[in-house]
């Protein structure tokens, strides 16, 4: 019970099925948490379906009614803490992430020294595939945007294949991460950079959804610039560390990880 991939999922019958057996056929030893907010399609009867097939190693939490990515994830999160996985990733049910590129994800924060990886589209060897043209200027501009504004030195601040060490989710209080879209990924990151953790990109290939409906709207959107001008008020104006910072785990940070101004906080391949 070492590593654990959580997925969120909404209407995803067309892909859940193929992800999971994708997962499971690295035979690298991850455990798969689906979090399923009650989809219409079936989506949870073909995952219970498939628990027969991976005994112990498939796990499935049913939410009533769509609460959004970003609760998903946080109830996934606390659902590894308690079972004490010490890796635990977060990636889409849709192929936009490969599940190949996670014993990567693993290697970083395992062997590199990394508190969190993130597979970025935005360092050397990143990239997309079939992406619509709108949708790269959207995410390229997001993750300008958030730069500029978070001074945060990750490329890719919206990714959302990340994994984690146990510990970073244990020291940031979750129950302060409130957004629900890309904002919430933002936040995430945001909340580990300035808890001193170290951050690594690691590059993918970004590629579109073939099957199913992409989650995507206005809302969404409209919350991540919000969401990024709330971040940085609150990092100027208010104490944001002590805030996002769970007072149950003391000064405890991966790794017994430096101050800002004595380790790197985020490297890229150059």
């Amino acid at each position: 019970m070492e590593k654990l991939v959580v997925i969120p999922t909404y209407n995803e019958k067309e892909n859940i099925s193929d992800i999971l057996h994708a997962i499971f056929h690295l035979n690298e030893g991850f455990h798969v948490l689906v979090i399923d907010d009650a989809s219409p399609d079936g989506t949870s009867e073909i995952v219970k379906d498939l628990q027969v097939k991976f005994p112990g190693q498939l796990f499935i939490e049913e939410r009533t009614g769509k609460q959004g990515l970003g609760t998903a994830y946080i109830h996934g999160f606390k659902w590894a803490i308690e079972k004490d996985y010490q890796f635990i990733f977060e990636m889409d049910a849709d192929f936009s992430h490969d599940p190949k590129d996670l014993p990567r994800l693993y290697h970083a924060c395992k062997n590199e020294g990394a508190d969190l990886a993130i597979g970025s589209r935005y360092i050397k060897g990143g990239g997309f595939i079939n992406w619509p043209r709108n949708r790269i200027l959207l995410s390229k501009g997001a993750s300008f945007y958030t730069r500029m504004i978070t001074w945060m030195p990750v490329k890719d601040p919206t990714a959302g294949f990340i994994c984690y060490k146990k510990e970073v989710l244990e020291t940031i209080n979750l129950d302060e991460i409130h957004f629900v879209g890309y904002a919430f990924q933002i936040e995430m990151k945001f909340a580990a950079w300035k808890l001193h953790f170290k951050i690594k990109e690691v590059p993918i290939l970004f590629q579109d959804r073939t099957l199913g409906a992409s989650k995507m709207n206005k809302s969404i959107v409209k919350e991540g610039i919000l969401g990024v001008l709330k971040l940085r008020w609150h990092s100027l104006f208010t104490n944001y560390r002590k805030r996002v910072k769970n007072s149950g785990n003391g000064a405890m940070l991966a790794g017994g990880s430096a101050t800002a101004s004595e380790k790197t906080l985020a490297e890229t391949k150059s």
